[in-house]
């Protein structure tokens, strides 16, 4: 994995997904909470996929491309809690001048690329793999963050044409559909659905998955690497306030309020949680 390091470039144990789904939420609580305010949602949603993913990947030869900027908060706790970033380094999060932009750019460490700008990280990461193709030889796997509010960008499809068109199918997407973006529900603003038919039609493999399970999600991937001649994408259904009780009924999934007291109580019920596991 080609990664712009900041501390370790590896994970220094053996990832347990379960486990590291739920130390992302707890990290990403912990980043935010300086601030008040964020993009907890964003980790408390994809925290399986990024889990499973990172899980299996290949980190001399796989790439990790996290398409939504605001997304960049789920690679960094996830390398946090692997060891790759340092505690202090984690709580510069979205300060100034920081190495760990609040909404990714391309110096962001972990990922390969991400960009602030939505529906461009399906681009890349086909270019990504087709580079690998055309120069033969062994190649990596090629997997990418997506989030649902992106297929309201057109260029998210051609994207997709492109990548069923010359058989990428080293390339995984994780398409995180939490039916969220900063205007409201994605339901009530541009329907998307049946996002799992449309993606088939355009010549992809995929399945459609609760993305909270995290075995439900390993064996997807699985799947996907055993795919050939179609790329893939794991539709992964999820929810912004899963994992995180205290929320309150009207928390704002895309960009959570979180005052000293919510903060508290919220890294105390990820403590207990991440203690069961």
């Amino acid at each position: 994995m080609n990664i712009t390091a900041v501390g370790n470039t590896k994970p220094a144990t053996d990832i347990e997904p379960r486990r590291l789904a739920a130390q992302i939420r707890l990290e990403a609580t912990r980043m935010i909470a300086p601030q008040g305010f964020g993009y907890l949602g964003q980790a408390l949603s994809s925290a399986e996929q990024v889990a499973a993913a990172f899980a299996v990947l290949d980190w001399d030869r796989d790439r990790f491309i996290c398409s939504p900027g605001h997304y960049i908060i789920v690679p960094y706790a996830a390398a946090a809690a692997l060891g790759m970033l340092s505690r202090e380094q984690l709580d510069s999060y979205g300060k100034n001048g920081s190495t760990l932009e609040a909404i990714g750019t391309e110096s962001s460490p972990i990922v390969d690329y991400t960009c602030g700008s939505l529906g461009q990280g399906l681009s890349a990461a086909a270019g990504f793999a087709l580079a690998d193709d055309l120069r033969g030889g062994p190649k990596g796997r090629v997997f990418a963050l997506v989030s649902d509010g992106e297929l309201e960008e057109g260029q998210t499809w051609e994207a997709a044409l492109f990548a069923a068109h010359h058989g990428l199918d080293r390339l995984t997407v994780l398409l995180d559909a939490n039916d969220s973006q900063v205007d409201g529900p994605i339901s009530g603003i541009t329907t998307i659905e049946p996002i799992a038919r449309k993606w088939e039609s355009f010549g992809w493999h995929v399945v459609d998955i609760d993305g909270h399970d995290v075995d439900a999600v390993a064996a997807a991937l699985r799947d996907a690497d055993a795919e050939t001649g179609k790329p893939s994408v794991l539709v992964c259904r999820t929810s912004t306030v899963h994992g995180l009780d205290c929320l309150p009924d009207d928390a704002d999934g895309h960009f959570i309020k979180l005052p000293p007291e919510l903060a508290a109580a919220a890294e105390a019920e990820l403590t207990r949680t991440l203690e069961t596991l």
